[in-house]
């Protein structure tokens, strides 16, 4: 098939394809939507074209209204409801002593792939750390890199107060990984100028998600330090060739609930 199909039955001609494509390369001179001459070329694949038809009228090569999941009103959420599951977003650092079903955590990565990334390259990819025997096996990697900082960069190791964290750690205190029974990093490749955004972005709509299937997040900062940093960690990591791990979450069941949301800092804005 072409790029794009169009049910003429269904089309209203109401422009609202070309208006809302991004790369604009779809007209209506002859009276339905067709692709400009040359323009499947830029075409991004975004689905934008689909989505936003009203009547189901425009499919597209890549995707179909079949394939795509109804917008429910009754599911919209207000201001009220949106300014809560915002705030009472906690970093998880204690969980309970119980492995996270793992297709509980493929629905919960699925659900963050939906996120958006530059240009729609979707360049991000996934590695879960399951086993935790295996992940206390990384982390003597982090801990070398750690000796290493607060040897050759003692600047920022104190900053970063690295040494009490390598103490912590040997006397059994885990700060690096508080423990966690399980780690999903999110990686790309270097060479994609998308890449690591997109990675970010990825990531915390993976935290922001995780308390609708009972289980809470925290970023691990030092842990995605050393594996962009510390080669003897990329290479136990085994990550393909070229790519980069751009965040490092800590994923578990909590151990405890909180009950209010604390204020923040007010935002300093410009402009308006």
């Amino acid at each position: 098939m072409s790029l794009i199909s169009i049910d003429i039955e269904k089309c209203v001609k109401d422009s609202i394809c070309a208006a809302e494509c991004p790369v604009k390369i779809i007209d209506l001179k002859n009276g339905f939507p067709e692709i400009m001459s040359g323009g499947e070329v830029f075409c991004i694949n975004c689905g934008h074209c689909v989505a936003v038809c009203p009547t189901a009228a425009i499919s597209h090569k890549k995707v179909t209204p079949e394939d795509c999941l109804e917008i429910r009103e009754d599911l919209k959420i207000e201001t009220e409801q949106a300014e809560q599951f915002f705030r009472q977003r906690r970093s998880i650092r204690t969980y309970k002593k119980k492995p996270v079903e793992k297709e509980l955590l493929e629905k919960a990565i699925t659900l963050a792939s939906h996120a958006p990334s530059g240009h729609n390259r979707q360049p991000v990819n996934w590695h879960v750390i399951y086993d935790r025997e295996e992940l206390v096996s990384l982390c003597a990697h982090v801990i070398d890199w750690m000796k290493w900082m607060i040897k050759e960069q003692p600047e920022t190791a104190t900053f970063f107060g690295l040494e009490m964290i390598v103490q912590g750690y040997e006397a059994g205190v885990d700060l690096i990984t508080r423990d966690t029974p399980h780690l999903i990093l999110a990686h790309g490749h270097q060479k994609s100028l998308a890449a690591q955004p997109a990675c970010i972005i990825a990531m915390t709509w993976l935290e922001l998600s995780l308390p609708s299937f009972g289980l809470g997040g925290c970023w691990c900062g030092f842990f995605n330090s050393a594996a962009m940093f510390w080669p003897p960690l990329q290479k136990a990591l085994g990550l393909p060739e070229g790519h980069m791990s751009y965040g490092a979450m800590m994923v578990g069941y909590p151990k405890y609930a909180y009950h209010r949301m604390p204020p923040r800092n007010a935002p300093k804005i410009t402009g308006l």
